[in-house]
Order: C-alpha cells, then sequence, then structure tokens
C-alpha cells in the first residue's frame, strides 16, 4: 500500500484551508449561540 507524501506547498496550503474553515464553523457557533440568547432574553422573537 502506498502512501501519499506532501510537499511543503501542499502542506501550507491544507493548513490554510483547514484554519479557514474552523473560523467559519467558530462562526457559526457564534451567530447560532447569539440567536439563541437573544430569543430567550426577549421572548418569541420571529426571525
Amino acid at each position: 500500500m502506498e502512501t501519499v507524501t506532501l510537499t511543503e506547498k501542499q502542506k501550507k496550503s491544507r493548513r490554510g484551508r483547514n484554519i479557514a474553515l474552523g473560523v467559519v464553523l467558530a462562526g457559526l457557533v457564534v451567530i447560532f449561540y447569539v440567536i439563541t440568547v437573544v430569543k430567550f432574553t426577549t421572548g418569541t422573537m420571529p426571525l
């Protein structure tokens, strides 16, 4: 079974994509958290 060896350029590119994906996911978590807190503190607010 062969393993793929990534070049430094590919590793750097992959790391950049992973960081960007992590930031996007963290942003979504924050948005959902804020929406939930606002809905609970102001009652039922239609979005």
